[in-house]
């Protein structure tokens, strides 16, 4: 059996585990990383592409964002339309200054994982977690599989960043928490394309035949979305009928869609989860273990990234100055980003999703909304300094 030994034991190599492992290397506590899948694997998917300004500026202060800010694209606005009536949200005047960048998933793992391994750090891939236990103790242990031998990670603490089917939500206490969900009654059908982006900026829009999205990865590269019902079958979308239907849907005056060869299509549900409780004992969850927002709102990676911002906050207490008040409290600071991000994505999704018939009063409700952003510079605010990230005083 292999043993291993460290003093933050870590489910999960995605953007939440990994950052955790860096913040805590900069604070010179050790870590081990454990995760389930490949390499190849974990540094493919393609996930968020969003990073808001607090995220992008603790990965300044890591030392790994020098391919985010040559590569990446940073935004300093958004453009809404409804019913083909386009304005534009300008970030950086409405927030002082803060703005996102454009830049996916894939890579931030790509360039986290590297640094990690570059500055000796152990991770270990296809190594699924199996049971956590002891986690009320001094001692929590981790079992694990490794190339067919088991083994145990023994740590003074377990951070399950291992998303939203891992073990680490499964393995707090029932009785310790509330679940909250809603289903909506719609999904995105997403397509990446080998096409150069017909808009500098993201676009969000309402039509009567339902949302669409224009977003994209780099300057060859779209990413793009519509929304779809439920029980769709992306075999019923060929690449015809999804340019076709993106034009429309996004079609204002003056404006072309450009097209290009499709390499990946599918269709995701839209849904929110979270629960109220984010520890027990000296097991604590973040980013997807404990949470997922509908991707309209683009807070997924970075309310993952905050969540480790505060419990890597809350370990360093606890290893040099021998406080445990923040990390007690972990769950109540992390949760306040949490449930603003959730209605902030709430509040995107129904404002530009089809909900009922063209013209209905849910309809006239959107209508309102939209022409309320074009006319006050507070409600447009409002949405700026939600969609490029509240500062972390903000919540303390």
């Amino acid at each position: 059996m292999k043993i291993l030994k460290t003093q933050v034991g870590i489910i999960g190599a995605g953007p939440a585990g990994l950052t955790l492992a860096l913040l805590l290397r900069k604070q010179g506590i050790k870590s081990v990383i454990l995760e389930n899948r490949s390499r190849e694997y974990v540094q493919a998917r393609v996930r968020a592409g969003l990073l808001e300004q607090n995220t992008v500026d603790i990965y300044k202060s890591l030392g790994v964002a020098d391919r985010l800010l040559r590569e990446g694209h940073e935004h300093h606005g958004v453009y809404l339309s409804f019913d083909g009536k386009r304005i534009r949200i300008p970030f950086g005047e409405l927030t002082g200054g803060r703005n996102i960048t454009i830049y996916g998933q894939q890579e931030v793992v790509k360039d986290l994982t590297n640094e990690w391994i570059a500055g000796g750090g152990q991770i270990y891939f296809e190594t699924p977690a199996l049971k956590i236990e002891d986690f009320e103790t001094n001692n929590p242990k981790i079992h694990f599989e490794s190339e067919g031998e088991e083994g145990v990670l023994s740590c003074d603490f377990v951070a399950a960043c291992d998303g939203f089917h891992g073990i680490g939500r499964k393995t707090l206490p029932p009785d310790t928490y509330k679940e909250y969900a809603i289903t909506y009654p719609f999904s995105w059908l997403g397509i990446l394309a080998h096409v150069a982006p017909s808009t500098d900026e993201l676009i969000y829009a309402y039509h009567e035949r339902g949302f669409a999205l224009h977003s994209l990865r780099s300057e060859k590269i779209s990413r793009l979305y519509l929304q779809v019902n439920n029980d769709d079958n992306i075999d019923n979308w060929s690449d015809e009928r999804i340019w076709e239907e993106l034009a429309i849907r996004l079609g204002t005056e003056g404006w072309t869609l450009k097209t290009g060869p499709i390499f990946e299509k599918s269709i995701t549900p839209m849904r929110s989860f979270f629960i109220d409780n984010m520890q027990s004992g000296r097991l604590f969850l973040a980013g997807d273990a404990a949470h997922i927002v509908p991707p309209t709102g683009g807070k997924g990676l970075n309310l993952a990234v905050a969540d480790v911002k505060h419990l890597a906050d809350g370990l360093a207490a606890y290893y040099q100055k021998n406080a445990i008040e923040a990390l007690d409290n972990y769950s109540k600071i992390a949760l306040k980003r949490i449930w603003r991000a959730q209605d902030f994505s709430n509040f995107m999704t129904t404002l530009f999703h089809k909900q009922d018939e063209h013209g209905s009063f849910t309809y006239q409700l959107q209508k309102a909304k939209f022409d309320y952003i074009h006319v006050s510079n507070a409600y447009a605010t409002t949405i700026a300094e939600n969609y490029v990230g509240l500062p972390f005083a903000a919540f303390e």
